[in-house]
């Protein structure tokens, strides 16, 4: 199983930046992709941005030219770096890895709000 640990959300001004981190431990090689989502209340959980592990990278046009998803390999940690924050983008953040024989695994969250 991999187990996951997010961290980096919090309470900034619209316009700010923030960087979220997902540490990835346990059974961590073969994983295919890593992904960050986010869930507002009353809202679906949206795919924000993934990382395809050597290859591709996907942005919900939403977020595109703001964030950016990168990965540590030596670190086995995920980054999402926000910039330009909107209060749209207030949310719940979720790392998500799907690996190629465990499947799918999920963070605890972590909140970002967006208010001045």
């Amino acid at each position: 199983q991999v187990q996951l640990v997010e961290s980096g959300g919090g309470l900034v001004q619209p316009g700010g930046s923030l960087r979220l981190s997902c540490a990835a431990s346990g059974s961590i090689l073969n994983i295919l992709r890593m992904t960050w989502y986010r869930q507002a209340p009353g809202n679906q959980r949206e795919l924000v941005a993934a990382k395809i592990i050597g290859a591709s990278t996907y942005y919900v046009d939403s977020v595109k030219g703001r964030f950016t998803i990168s990965v540590d390999n030596a670190k086995n940690t995920v980054y999402l770096q926000m910039n330009n924050l909107k209060p749209e983008d207030t949310s719940i953040y979720y790392c998500n890895v799907v690996h190629k024989l465990l499947g799918s695994s999920w963070g605890q969250g972590t909140q970002v709000t967006v208010s001045s």
